[in-house]
Order: C-alpha cells, then structure tokens, then sequence
C-alpha cells in the first residue's frame, strides 16, 4: 500500500514520540519534508530550524531486536532552488590555518542560494559569495533514523546506532538502509533533504532544500544488527558514528566483520578480504558525532562465494 504523509508537527530530537502514521510492512510512503531550517516547499518557514524531522512512522509488526529495511524509492525537490553556507568548517582545516577561511566560524553567514535545472540535472549557484558555480544534483537525505533505546530523544544534530544525522552522500535512491530497532514499531523519522552535499558536509550544510522522499519501509528478515548497514546495486556498507573519527571508524569496521561473517565467511577469511577489498567513505564531520562507513562490492563477495545481498 502507498500511502502520502504531510506532518503537522515536526520534532527535532529521535525518540520515542506519539505516532504520526503506521504502516504495514511493505508499504511505501511519500514524506513531506521540510529543509534543516523549517521551510517547506513554498519557501515559507514553519517550524523552528535544526534538522526537524518529519514522523515519527511505525511499522506495524517491528519489534525490539527486528531489523528495519528502509528502501529509498524516489527523491523529489519540493521547490527549484537550495541553499548552502560559503565556509569551511575550522574543525577540518589546520588550527593555524582557520584564520585563512573566507568567513570565521561562527559569524554570521547570509546564504548562498542554488537554482535546480531538471533539463540538465545541474544546480548552478547564483554568486552572491565569489563566482557562480556549476555542479551535478545529487540528491539525498542528511538525517533519517529510527528512535533509540532506553526511551532517549536525541537531538537531530548529532547521530548513533540509530542513525540520526549521518549525512552520507551516497545513502540516495535506489539504496537501502537497515537499522536496529529499539522500540515497538521501529518510529522512523527523516528530514534534512539535500540537492547536493560533499563528503563530510564540511561547510555545515549541503545544498539545503524542502523534498518529497518515497520510502519503503519493511521488517528485513535478518538477524540483529549493531550498526547501521546499506546496499546498493553495487556495493554493501556498514556505518559508525561517534567522535573521535578512529571510534566511528571501529565500529563501521566490526560490522562489516560481523556483516561478512554473515555472508558465509569464517572469521579469518572475513579479515583477509576486508584488509584487501574493503573502502572507507567519509560521513558527517561536522557535527557532534562523525560518520564513517566502511563498503565492500558485491562483485567480490560473489566471486569468492559469499551472500552478496540482504534484500529479500
């Protein structure tokens, strides 16, 4: 069943928050989104900035200890143009070099604004901050998870086991993402819609913009997970985020352990592959907690004969 989803409410924390929609498992729901700063798609702010999510989303059938299978089907602007910050985080630059930056972290910023092109797929800033730029859309979603344990509402701003604001550029369509559930019913929330968005997010934003995300959401039949885990068409991933980066980098890499293990590997042979075979991408770095994620392809788990998908 698909079924269309406008909040009139919005939360800026995760958690365990009165549901707004229950769905069955299976079903595919188009969320109304708002950008990280509360305007929808008709450039009108309606709810206080920072990331609020639409939700939360039950699934009928979820429990505790369930993994939850969250397909990215389609992602749709919900108006023409985004918008981004013209800077560079002084966290990810020299400490003598943030000096250097064109705008001083922590100053007041006035935004860049981007113009969509659907003819060419292109998004082309109008150059109030230096030249006009050009770059491919690349649509996805910074902040989507599901609510945390011990019945916590954790800010929209940072991330963890349960997802949260992990800003990972190539969670987008097509991908699916599976979760651990914490609660009755999983309560997915999402928001935070981008045009476009570098690795990291090391300016604070992407190219911010109101969105429409069609969702499939579904009991994956699995067994428990630590950590958020992807595919695509080509590629599995396991994903951490904590700070310090080495921590998010751990626990990205003991997932993929356990994740291939799963696939049909012996605990040795998964070593041997990951120190061969294995990427390492960057998430958010902007944030309180960072976001690793470890991927291998599926073209070399099926070479070496080993589940190459978690998908039904």
């Amino acid at each position: 069943m698909h079924h269309n989803f406008s909040p009139s409410h919005y939360f800026r924390t995760i958690g365990t928050h009165p549901v707004a929609l229950t769905v069955a498992s299976g079903d595919t729901v188009t969320i109304a989104c708002v950008d990280a700063h509360g305007i929808d798609g008709n450039d009108v702010e309606i709810t206080p900035r920072g990331n609020p999510m639409s939700g939360p989303i039950a699934v009928a059938g979820v429990a505790a200890g369930d993994v939850l299978a969250v397909t990215f089907d389609a992602l749709t602007p919900l108006r023409s143009h985004g918008w981004s910050y013209p800077t560079l985080a002084g966290n990810v630059v020299d400490p003598e070099y943030v000096r250097e930056l064109p705008i001083a972290p922590g100053a007041h910023l006035s935004k860049e604004y981007w113009d969509y092109d659907a003819t060419t797929s292109t998004l082309r800033s109008r150059g109030t901050h230096g030249k006009a730029l050009t770059i491919a859309y690349a649509p996805m979603v910074g902040c989507f998870g599901v609510a945390p344990s011990r019945g916590e509402a954790i800010s929209t701003a940072t991330s963890g086991p349960y997802g949260g604001n992990m800003d990972y550029r190539f969670l987008t369509t097509g991908c699916t993402i599976y979760f651990p559930v914490a609660v009755t019913g999983a309560l997915f929330f999402i928001g935070d819609g981008h045009l476009a968005q570098g690795c990291g997010e090391i300016g604070g934003t992407g190219v911010e913009s109101a969105m429409a995300v069609t969702v499939t959401l579904a009991r994956a039949p699995m067994q428990p997970i630590s950590w958020p885990r992807a595919e695509d068409a080509t590629h599995l991933y396991t994903i951490g985020n904590a700070r310090p980066l080495d921590q998010a980098l751990q626990h990205a890499t003991s997932e993929m352990h356990r994740m291939l293990i799963e696939c049909g590997a012996d605990a040795t042979t998964a070593a041997v592959l990951m120190s061969q075979a294995i990427e390492y991408n960057i998430g958010n770095v902007f944030d309180p907690a960072y976001t690793v994620a470890c991927k291998i392809a599926k073209s070399v788990l099926v070479t070496n004969g080993l589940t190459a998908t978690f998908r039904p």
